[in-house]
């Protein structure tokens, strides 16, 4: 089937309708609620390929005290160390950023050092991954696409998401596989040799009692 030009395949789609018929057209992202101690830090991981957009807004939730929200630093760091975000004394922030690798991306949460007395508060953390993280307002003004085509568009981005993550799911069941086979290779080979070494030094033993007992006449 053609829309705007482009051909969109069927069976994809209906296998979105059909994992999402329980929700709406996409899954809803909603946000995490974390609870900051009063010393420490909370941190939030999350295991995302390599080339996916990331969006975040975080906020500090204080209903008791609206007036006098509590600050905290937050820092994103990438799964080689990398800082790719970095905020201090703030009540509110977001970050944004490609992912540039694939692995554990850390986001990490503390009460500025002026509220460490204080009791435990609440951030509210909403996190946005790939296509969730997509502005399809834009896009549709920008292709000058509505309705029926935005929707399949939308479901073709879901599509293209999950294969996606099926590829990067393979791709690290291999190098499992691989690293697995390689470990129990060393380890066949390390029983090999212990075993060959438990048989020379007991030869020898053998050989060196013998030669004792024929030296003393004891045999």
């Amino acid at each position: 089937m053609f829309f705007g030009g482009r051909a969109v395949s069927l069976l994809p789609i209906i296998l979105v309708i059909c994992l999402t018929s329980n929700s709406d057209i996409l899954p809803v992202v909603e946000a995490i609620w974390l609870t900051i101690p009063s010393s420490g830090t909370k941190c939030v991981s999350e295991e995302i390929q390599s080339n996916v957009v990331v969006l975040a807004d975080y906020n500090v939730i204080d209903e008791n005290n609206p007036d006098h929200i509590p600050t905290v630093s937050a820092r994103v760091t990438s799964p080689f160390g990398n800082n790719l975000h970095h905020n201090e004394n703030a009540t509110h922030g977001q970050f944004a950023f490609t992912t540039s690798e694939a692995g554990n991306y850390l986001a990490c949460f503390w009460k500025d050092g002026s509220h460490q007395q204080d009791a435990e508060l609440t951030l509210g953390l909403d996190w946005k991954i790939g296509i969730a993280a997509k502005d399809w307002e834009s896009v549709a003004k920008k292709e000058k696409i509505e309705g029926v085509e935005l929707v399949l568009s939308r479901l073709q981005g879901a599509v293209e998401a999950i294969h996606g993550n099926l590829i990067y799911l393979k791709d690290r069941e291999a190098e499992m596989r691989e690293v697995s086979e390689r470990t129990n290779a060393r380890v066949a080979w390390f029983s090999i040799m212990s075993l060959g070494v438990c048989i020379v030094v007991s030869i020898v033993q053998l050989w060196y009692l013998k030669r004792y007992f024929l030296k003393k006449k004891l045999i």
